[in-house]
């Protein structure tokens, strides 16, 4: 019997974001929304693939430094755009870590999962936020 392509199997790997769970700044409703679905698919995915070989996870990052949200910064701050400025307050204030992840943070999570070292991690959503989530 020749096997399809999708009975082969593999690795997927979504990436969702805290704010689907929690949302926090203002005006991200579209990007809350899609990372919401993001997760969901994840979750179906695995229900629907485990059986035919596929592990499917989704990382959930938080806080985490990079290009935009360096950006975001100095554009609240040079225009002291205060509301923004508070949020990025709260949101560091909330942080158990007391910190900003960087992006190789997430990746090694991604590593991992991508990895037999992950080989019974099968739909599931994990929060590499500094500890955002649980505070």
């Amino acid at each position: 019997m020749i096997r399809s392509r999708i009975d082969k199997g593999g690795v997927i790997i979504n990436v969702g974001s805290i704010e689907a769970v929690l949302p926090f700044a203002k005006g991200l409703v579209h990007y809350d929304a899609s990372k919401a679905g993001v997760m969901t698919l994840t979750r179906a995915l695995a229900r629907e693939y485990g059986r035919r070989g596929f592990r499917i996870n989704a990382v959930v990052p938080g806080g985490i430094t990079t290009p935009g949200t360096e950006k975001l910064k100095r554009e609240a701050i040079l225009k002291l755009k205060i509301d923004i400025i508070k949020t990025g307050m709260n949101f560091m204030q909330r942080l158990p870590l007391g910190r900003m992840g960087d992006p190789d943070e997430v990746a090694r999570i991604v590593l991992v999962l991508a990895s037999d070292l992950a080989s019974y991690v099968h739909g599931a959503l994990i929060p590499v936020d500094g500890g955002f989530l649980s505070a």
